[in-house]
């Protein structure tokens, strides 16, 4: 079934109707600081609660726990204590889902010791979930959730108290247009997306720069979440005759979409052209040997671009923590979040015997005023709309379609850009 597009907007007024959000209003005053939202009392010994709330279960479940180790890792950094007190992380799954994020965020907003929030995985959870966790206070830094709306210059108050490091969707449609048209030569390209804020905005920002470049776009396409046969969207794609499908979707249904692109005549030697919701052995495992040679755009993680900091640092922690590689491409950007809010709360926090004050609006500011901060990912500054990501956005093509040898750089092999 092809799935209508809702609007942005529209979303929002249906998940949101008419409540009343984390606005300044007449300080009040603790201990020996005053906040317009409100202040985080922690006492003497008492712990420093970071909330997650990132996709750590079903088919995407490799996206939320990478970047949930990135976070572990940050943690274990700073030797588990900031400013005297114990961290402690609450871990949350979000879904990767709009029915996910709402319940993840009702759960940390209903905690009063939460200083911050890490997350969500997704856009479609952040949409929901975002200004519940504002509602209440609490000052939100995605890792991954790269729709354009959630840091639009209009975007709605809802998402004062949202930032994120990674990426903006503008930025790698363009990238990914850019190859697409300038290095693959291709001339027409059909493009899927599944319903979600993510994919509805990557696939329209490629297909926006591609016929800015000259390209055409023969078929835009959508299907929803939990199909299974895409063979009848795939067959209207074929009538196009395009010589490009790009998908940014995620790994259940972008492993189907792959291999039955291969069954569906016209289509069996066009390129294939995923994304940073498919960068993970898990749809190497899901599309199998149909993967072999086609091209995702994705955080550059080589060590050419992060440079020693990631390469000869960060990457020996976590293969000695977890005992395996990093399965998805959002644990420095998680590990940049987590240090951001650490940053931010030596910042502003005050100490009166022994106990702990953070002002959650000034909490909010100082994140917001990030600049210069030196992270993992790169020089993170962030923008008034809560875009602070220093972009570098690869392309890769699976050489093995080996889910064992996945090494992002190496298999998949990074192909853009060339430097």
């Amino acid at each position: 079934m092809r799935k209508r597009k809702v609007p942005f907007s529209l979303v929002l007024c249906g998940l949101l109707g008419m409540a009343a959000f984390a606005t300044p209003g007449p300080a009040a005053t603790v201990g020996p600081v005053s906040d317009p939202i409100g202040v985080v009392q922690i006492g003497p010994g008492q712990p420093i609660v970071i909330a997650t709330w990132l996709v750590t279960s079903g088919p995407n479940a490799a996206l939320g726990t990478d970047s949930q180790r990135g976070v572990e890792i940050a943690i274990d950094d700073q030797g588990g204590k900031l400013l005297g007190h114990p961290i402690k992380l609450e871990a949350n799954d979000d879904g990767c889902s709009a029915e996910g994020g709402q319940t993840a965020a009702q759960k940390i907003a209903a905690d009063p010791s939460v200083v911050a929030a890490i997350g969500s995985s997704c856009s479609s959870a952040a949409v929901p979930g975002v200004p519940i966790l504002w509602k209440a206070g609490i000052v939100d830094v995605s890792p991954s959730a790269t729709a354009p709306p959630l840091t639009a210059p209009d975007r709605s108050h809802d998402y004062d108290g949202f930032l994120r490091t990674a990426h903006n969707d503008k930025t790698q449609g363009q990238v990914a247009a850019t190859f697409a048209r300038q290095v693959l030569k291709k001339s027409r390209a059909a493009t899927i997306h599944d319903g979600s804020p993510y994919a509805q905005g990557l696939a329209a920002a490629f297909a926006d720069n591609f016929k800015r470049m000259g390209g055409t776009i023969t078929s835009q396409e959508a299907i929803s979440v939990g199909d299974t046969d895409m063979k009848p969207v795939l067959t209207r794609i074929a009538t196009g005759k395009p010589d490009m499908i790009f998908y940014p979707i995620f790994v259940a249904e972008g492993g189907l979409i792959t291999r039955q692109a291969k069954e569906v005549p016209g289509l069996q030697s066009v390129t294939l052209f995923g994304a940073d919701g498919l960068f993970s052995p898990d749809f190497l495992k899901a599309a199998g040997d149909a993967a072999r040679g086609m091209y995702w755009s994705s955080p550059d993680l080589t060590p050419q671009t992060l440079g020693p900091a990631y390469s000869a640092v960060f990457l020996p922690k976590y293969e000695k923590k977890y005992g395996e590689k990093p399965t998805a491409a959002f644990h420095p950007h998680s590990y940049d979040a987590a240090n951001m809010i650490f940053a931010a709360i030596k910042k502003v926090a005050k100490t009166q015997g022994g106990t702990l004050y953070i002002g959650r609006k000034a909490l909010r500011d100082a994140l917001f005023a990030t600049k210069g901060f030196k992270g993992l990912t790169g020089t993170v500054t962030c923008n008034p709309y809560g875009d602070c990501a220093d972009p570098h956005i690869a392309v890769y093509t699976a050489v093995s379609a080996d889910p064992s040898k996945f090494v992002p750089g190496v298999d998949p092999k990074k192909v853009y850009p060339t430097k």
